[in-house]
């Protein structure tokens, strides 16, 4: 069956699509757009009964290792627990709104968005906020855009991004994208940004430095101010990854310390899901000057109500319609909930996991003292290792292998949900690895359903099927 235009009845009061006749027609593929390996004739579809399919799905869930199994410390990645009564607003049939709808239909839904933008600008001491980009790294590609838009704008031919080499990859690829050049910055002794080089590498030519606070070590820049003063010296902007902005909520706010823009990842910050390709958020934030080349459009309150605006210099759209709708919706609910005192509680008890994890397991932390996340060595073993063997544990292992600061690294973040008790179980897992041989690692994991795997092979050839392992 396929579907005619959809229309509004007034009697029902509801969105109707109307069942059109089943269409009979053959699609030739002779001489069209695809090659012939890319086309078939005919496709045939399992068929499965309903127990079947709850089988297939539920042996799924059971193989796989998720937030809601156990610790899930992956450094970096923050994955939090996304708790449900956001699943369930998501869900509500009111959230339910056609993104073609008229304005004054959609008035709940565009104060909602006003509001969330008003929400992330007074965290992250922001002027203006964009909930337009899809993802974190879509967010920050459009925050360079806008930074790029400012300089022309300005007519300063600037041709340089300034980035620390312990900055996430996707700032390197932002920077690259929006035709930059990437300067690369090393790090102190102590892991956080070089003064001396940053001030040596600073020049008429710097668009942005792009940077996380804390960084991915866990520190916090505690020169922030003078960073800054040493980029706006020379004309620049700062650029805030948002990335670890869990650590600094109701502390601390990148607009305070000199950022003039920003993205904001709202599944590591305020427990939206982390995508896994999609949907995602990450709005960005900018400064009273740089409003004006955001996104379009924006929600703005009238007289009248709330309608969408453009900004006088915008970049344009980065995305379909508004955003991920019911991504923003999670992200609200759940900065609603929490208030300003939860926010700040989250933080708090971030901040005291990782350092109460750190203390307990016997393996070198080179750098400290650490927010929210440390990056443990795993010395002469092989990190991958050494995360494999974790999980014959029962525990998912930290992120390996990053930041290269760090000789086999670890990076780990426990994140605020966790308990003592789970914290414990963890600690014991580190220790547990720690105290095993080359051999016992190396031939890891033993307990989980898929071994030792090709893992290029397997992301650029998987094997996917609807039937049950070893099935003809």
């Amino acid at each position: 069956m396929r579907y005619s235009q959809a229309r509004w009845t007034d009697d029902e009061e509801r969105y109707e699509p109307l069942l059109a006749e089943k269409s009979t027609e053959e699609v030739s593929t002779d001489d069209g757009p695809l090659p012939d390996d890319l086309t078939r004739n005919s496709l045939e579809l399992p068929d499965p009964s309903e127990p079947e399919l709850a089988r297939h799905y539920t042996r799924l869930s059971q193989m796989n290792y998720g937030v809601e199994s156990g610790p899930f410390p992956l450094g970096s990645c923050t994955m939090k627990y996304n708790p449900s009564f956001t699943e369930d607003l998501a869900a509500h049939p009111a959230a339910a709104v056609h993104p073609d709808q008229p304005q004054r239909t959609t008035q709940g839904t565009l104060e909602l968005l006003y509001r969330l933008q008003d929400y992330l600008g007074r965290i992250g001491g922001m002027d203006a906020v964009s909930l337009q980009p899809p993802a974190g790294a879509a967010g920050e590609f459009a925050g360079i855009l806008v930074a790029k838009a400012y300089h022309e704008h300005n007519g300063a031919g600037r041709s340089e991004v300034l980035i620390p080499e312990s900055a996430h990859g996707t700032n390197f690829a932002s920077a690259a994208m929006a035709g930059y050049d990437v300067v690369s910055l090393a790090s102190d002794d102590d892991g956080r940004v070089d003064l001396d080089a940053l001030e040596a590498a600073v020049g008429e030519d710097t668009a942005a430095l792009m940077l996380t606070n804390p960084n991915t070590l866990g520190l916090f820049e505690r020169d922030i101010e003078q960073v800054a003063d040493v980029v706006h010296d020379a004309g620049g902007l700062l650029y805030y990854d948002g990335a670890n902005l869990n650590a600094l909520l109701g502390r601390a706010r990148p607009g305070d310390m000199g950022f003039d823009v920003m993205h904001y990842n709202v599944h590591k910050t305020f427990a939206t899901p982390h995508g896994g390709g999609g949907p995602g958020a990450g709005p960005i934030g900018v400064t009273e000057e740089l409003a004006d080349f955001l996104p379009a459009p924006q929600v703005a309150e009238t007289s009248g109500g709330y309608e969408f605006v453009d900004p006088d210099n915008t970049i344009g759209k980065v995305h379909g319609f508004y955003g991920n709708w019911l991504v923003l919706l999670k992200a609200y609910a759940y900065i609603a909930r929490l208030g300003d005192a939860g926010l700040a509680d989250a933080s708090a008890k971030a901040v005291l996991n990782a350092n109460y994890l750190a203390e307990q397991i016997d393996l070198d932390i080179p750098f400290g003292p650490f927010h929210h996340e440390f990056v443990a060595s795993a010395g002469d073993r092989d990190a991958a290792d050494f995360a494999k063997r974790m999980l014959d544990y029962g525990v998912h292992p930290p992120t390996t292998k990053w930041p290269e600061i760090v000789g086999e690294a670890l990076m780990t973040e426990p994140t605020e949900v966790e308990s003592k008790r789970t914290l414990d179980q963890l600690a014991e897992a580190f220790d547990a690895v720690a105290s095993e041989d080359d051999a016992t690692l190396a031939s890891a994991p033993e307990s989980t359903a898929a071994r030792r795997i090709d893992q290029v092979a397997a992301a650029r050839d998987p094997c996917l099927s609807w039937q049950s392992l070893g099935d003809e």
